[in-house]
């Protein structure tokens, strides 16, 4: 009679995981806020002020986002019912397309429900097996697993280095019938600008295409806050940052746009975003265009708060503007007690761990708002610096 091993419940082997995490303190948990008011939103400890969103222009809890959003509730309903190719297709995603294409100066633009279904989503239909991907060695998690979807070969560049990223094109593109250049445009970990120009260069000196993921740019950087995307092939974008909503986008050429709402699995298969979605991000985008002031108000900010970060002895880019500050503190424990202690003192900013960074990369990721007053800026840099010396 064969013996069979010893059985183990799925909960038994989750929670040796689970312990496991713990015990390297990358476990995570939930942490609950409550309605937004600017920069401030209530948590179970009361308010505090919010320097881990990426609401960077304030549009999260603007009347003119809700108004639109509930007069959207009362004509279309909450859900869309179905994949926009079935029945779910709504006059208020084809606004919001239509603004978004003419805002970035394309052809045509095609919403989904958020910007890792694009991601996922898009760059399969565009490459597959026998082709080829050159991706930055810190693109984002749903960057990376595109790529790994797509079944092309996935050559990774070290961060930013277009020297690298050329000789990876020299010896490896002859080798494939398509290549894709794949990056951030603003890198959501570590705030910087990939180097867009050059990017562009080398696509078009191998023959290949570019495809940039411009999520913490759009509405942000770049004129009239068109992102940093330019001459670019594919840019997907996200509702869910700068415009205070949630889905993504991607717009390029009509011939593109056509192609990926019939080949884009995310897209086909995917119960469409709510019309109420929609019709909030299509005021928050007339807002942007409206209100220059709000990325003015933001730029100086982030400097600002770059400045009080690094009076207090935080070692962070003073000449940078862009909103994403980290503070890189390369223990994961430390990481967590700072994180936790400006928390208790009504500060909330992002503690993050590997995965989401490299090990020994723990870091502080504080973001500016155009919500955030003087005042708030200053009590934060007071409580990191006793932070610090704890």
């Amino acid at each position: 009679m064969t013996t069979l091993p010893v059985q183990h419940t799925i909960d038994d082997v989750l929670a040796a995981e689970l312990a496991d995490l713990r015990h390297r303190n990358l476990e995570r948990q939930l942490r609950t806020t409550a309605r937004r008011n600017g920069a401030i939103v209530e948590t179970d400890r009361g308010p505090a002020v919010d320097f881990s969103s990426n609401d960077y222009l304030g549009l999260a809890s603007d009347e003119r986002l809700i108004d639109a959003a509930a007069a959207a509730l009362r004509e279309h309903g909450v859900g869309a019912g179905a994949a926009r190719l079935i029945s779910g297709n709504s006059p208020e995603h084809e606004a919001l397309e239509h603004e978004l294409a003419g805002f970035f100066g394309a052809e045509r633009a095609l919403t989904f429900s958020s910007g890792y279904a694009a991601n996922v989503g898009i760059i399969p239909a565009l490459v597959s097996r026998g082709d080829a991907i050159f991706a930055d060695a810190l693109n984002h998690a749903s960057l990376i697993d595109g790529c790994r979807l797509s079944r092309a070969v996935v050559h990774v560049y070290p961060h930013a280095d277009c020297s690298a990223l050329a000789a990876l094109l020299d010896r490896h593109r002859e080798e494939a019938r398509r290549a894709l250049i794949v990056t951030d445009g603003l890198f959501s970990m570590d705030g910087d600008l990939a180097p867009m120009g050059e990017l562009v260069d080398l696509a078009r000196r191998f023959d290949g295409w570019t495809y940039v993921d411009d999520a913490h740019a759009v509405g942000v950087l770049g004129e009239y806050g068109r992102g940093t995307a330019i001459g670019v092939d594919i840019t997907v974008g996200t509702l869910g940052k700068a415009f205070g909503a949630a889905g993504a986008f991607v717009y390029g050429s009509e011939t593109l746009i056509q192609y990926l709402l019939n080949r884009a699995r995310s897209f086909v298969f995917s119960t469409a975003m709510l019309p109420a979605q929609a019709a909030a991000a299509h005021a928050a985008l007339r807002i942007v265009q409206a209100e220059p002031e709000r990325r003015e108000k933001l730029c100086a900010n982030s400097r600002t708060l770059r400045g009080a970060l690094s009076r207090v002895g935080a070692d962070v880019d003073t000449t940078a503007t862009g909103p994403i500050i980290p503070v890189l503190l390369g223990d994961e424990t430390r990481t967590m007690t700072i994180g936790a202690t400006l928390a208790q003192a009504g500060f909330l900013v992002g503690a993050v761990r590997p995965p989401t960074v490299p090990a020994g990369g723990s870091r502080l990721r504080i973001t500016a708002s155009a919500a955030h007053t003087r005042e708030q800026i200053d009590g934060l840099g007071n409580a990191l610096a006793a932070a610090l010396r704890e």
